[in-house]
């Protein structure tokens, strides 16, 4: 399927969830029931009763209308209309207003029931509408298109379902974990929020809800995201070991100053007086560097020891000319 650019990663998916259906009439009921109790407004009128589905998103309001027709043999009533808010956001709006056919649509999506006699109408997951593993995906993919949102990968990991009951949130919560993930709840404001932050679980989803070209997308993101932080920590690890080595080059240089103020390196054994003359004369040379310069060449750790003796020889210099200072203070 095409991907618009100038879309939301979440559009995107959205876009790809609205072309596909199920294959069996229970997947598209489960997916139904899922709209209805995410985005669905039923209400009362004169004993009849009559259902409005609303979304900004005229691929899924599309679907939403196939939906109807092609499992309940309902024609909704389409209309549209400027957001408020956003001015430059249509609001497509579906009415079904046959009392029977709203009746016989909830309830085999298991928001309408009745008991004694009595009829019942609530948001709820009936357990009989996702028996099945196919449906649970139905239900899921028409959770997400219905209520459901996608941060851009790009930036951060965020899948998120807005709820405005806490007992469906969990009821949908759970549905979600029964694939092995691990969702949560939040409250936000008005709304419980059924979410996941992990971009592996993310994927998962969505190969449960069968978007394949966005799971694709996503983990051409990931697999790059992971590359430039590989690169980055090995920069910054390079970075860090060259500032490490300059620091430490610069150390001996002055304890090879310090010494020259005070003596000749000929007064030295003759591996430090060697090794001495090359870093001054080398001062940006890698210790494995010096090493090879000399002459038999000499491990890594070998330059190390030396350049370790003359930094104990500059220490005690320094603290005879502390002594000395110390002296000529007290005659003062």
């Amino acid at each position: 399927m095409w991907e618009d650019k100038t879309l939301s990663f979440s559009s995107n998916v959205k876009s790809e969830l609205s072309h596909h259906f199920g294959n069996a009439r229970h997947c598209n009921i489960a997916e139904l029931a899922a709209i209805l109790n995410m985005c669905g407004h039923i209400a009362y009128n004169r004993d009849k009763i009559c259902v409005k589905i609303q979304t900004e998103n005229p691929a899924a309001a599309r679907k939403y209308f196939t939906l109807l027709k092609k499992t309940f043999n309902i024609d909704s009533e389409v209309l549209t209309r400027r957001n408020s808010q956003l001015k430059k956001n249509m609001v497509y709006m579906l009415f079904v207003n046959n009392d029977e056919q709203v009746r016989k649509m909830l309830q085999a999506c298991g928001l309408l029931y009745y008991i004694d006699d009595r009829m019942y109408v609530e948001r709820r997951m009936d357990k009989l509408v996702v028996n099945s593993v196919c449906c649970k995906r139905a239900y899921i993919r028409g959770a997400f298109l219905a209520g459901g949102s996608i941060s851009d990968p790009e930036k951060m990991y965020h899948l998120e379902f807005a709820c405005s009951e806490e007992p469906y949130s969990k009821d949908l919560r759970d549905l979600i974990n029964s694939f092995g993930l691990d969702s949560k709840i939040v409250k936000r404001k008005e709304h419980y929020i059924v979410y996941l932050k992990e971009g592996e679980q993310i994927v998962d989803l969505l190969n449960i809800m069968e978007a394949h070209k966005a799971l694709m997308d996503l983990e051409n993101i990931r697999i790059l995201k992971d590359m430039r932080n590989n690169v980055n920590r090995k920069v910054n690890c390079e970075t860090a070991n060259l500032n490490k080595t300059v620091n430490a080059a610069v150390r001996q240089i002055e304890d090879i100053e310090l010494i020259l103020k005070r003596m000749d390196l000929s007064q030295l054994p003759q591996s430090l007086s060697d090794i001495a003359s090359l870093r001054m004369e080398f001062p940006d040379a890698s210790l494995k560097e010096l090493g090879q310069m000399l002459n038999p060449p000499v491990g890594k750790s070998g330059i190390n020891h030396r350049l370790r003796k003359l930094a104990d020889i500059a220490d005690s210099l320094r603290e005879e000319m502390g002594e000395e200072i110390g002296t000529q203070n007290n005659k003062g």
